[in-house]
């Protein structure tokens, strides 16, 4: 049976305009919600909508049942294995329940940029919006925003509105830093995300707290940007120290990409210096040395996201979720002092 078959089989405007006993510009004015229709034609227009089946969009059906069972993700992380596991997860998840995704990726996380990607997601009706968007300006855009759409952020926020789900990154952090200290390492470094990132704060936050409990000094953070480019960079600078004995970077792209610099410029991963990242990204098990690493499940964030949005849909009670454990992955490129 093609394709082509089943779409000639498929019930057209005309169809619907037939059995309602409009002309196709009616039933066309009803899908659009033009305020010229009286209510009792627009009454005839939708009942022959539902009889038909008629979907030419999703329009149709949100106009026949006040819902478009469509979700929406904004995203400000483009391309980054943890959210874009988490997308996955929560496009499988939808479909499971009968919902189709929408995402939108935020190319820039300005006020503007933010305010047009919530409005187009409007446009198209959808029923709630799952937020993977990690900066607190982007928090601080929504919360001034007026709009009666359900939505979860993928990240907390303090002083964020909806309903937030997350990793316990600084629970993840100081696990990291632990271990580095049961390994007999004192002067520990850390490679740190972007400011403004709620993942860059939490893990800063974990790494210091243990070096706090353990009464070893601190270092001042280096900023990096996510990348195994400013990973690489940094690992070449900071070859001509020898301040430290163990860096703990906050994710693994940038620690990876230090591993390289260190090698690069003749230091020894772990022999002379031991290397800890975050995330668990596949190739983290697979690079020379392996890399130790803290593990999230991002896929359970997006099951999660989509168990949360669909009850506020439904006006159901609101599962409550903790954070979601961390777990260390001990590996090569951290080893005893």
């Amino acid at each position: 049976m093609s394709t082509a078959s089943e779409r000639a089989r498929m019930p057209s405007i005309r169809d619907v305009a037939r059995l309602a006993g409009v002309s196709h510009q009616t039933v066309s004015r009803v899908l659009n919600d033009h305020p010229s229709i009286r209510p009792e034609t627009k009454a005839k227009v939708l009942d022959a909508i539902s009889v038909l089946d008629y979907r030419p969009n999703l329009a149709a059906r949100a106009l026949v049942t006040s819902k478009s069972n469509m979700l929406g993700v904004l995203s400000a992380t483009i391309g980054e294995f943890g959210p874009t596991s988490s997308i996955a997860s929560i496009e499988d998840a939808a479909r499971e329940e009968g919902y189709s995704v929408s995402t939108l990726n935020l190319a820039d996380t300005t006020p503007e940029a933010i305010g047009t990607a919530v409005r187009q997601l409007a446009r198209e009706q959808v029923d709630g919006i799952v937020v993977l968007a990690p900066q607190v300006r982007v928090f601080h855009v929504l919360r001034g925003m007026s709009s009666d759409i359900p939505f979860v952020n993928l990240q907390t926020a303090s002083g964020s509105d909806g309903v937030s789900l997350s990793a316990d990154q600084v629970a993840g952090a100081r696990a990291a830093t632990e271990h580095l200290i049961a390994l007999g390492h004192s002067d520990i470094l850390h490679l740190a995300g972007p400011q403004d990132w709620i993942e860059a704060e939490s893990r800063m936050r974990g790494y210091l707290d243990g070096l706090r409990e353990a009464d070893l000094p601190t270092f001042p953070p280096i900023r990096g940007d996510w990348t195994a480019d400013f990973g690489y960079f940094a690992g070449q600078e900071l070859s001509r120290r020898r301040d430290f004995t163990a860096v703990f970077a906050a994710n693994d792209l940038m620690a990876i990409g230090l591993m390289h610099g260190f090698r690069d410029a003749g230091v020894r991963v772990p022999h002379d210096v031991s290397v800890i990242g975050f995330d668990d990204i596949p190739v983290a098990a697979h690079v020379a040395p392996t890399l130790s690493t803290v593990h999230q499940d991002f896929p359970e964030l997006g099951r999660r996201a989509v168990r949360i949005l669909l009850a506020q849909i439904r006006g159901e009670q609101v599962p409550e979720f903790g954070p979601l454990k961390t777990l260390l992955r001990a590996r090569e490129s951290a080893a005893s002092r």
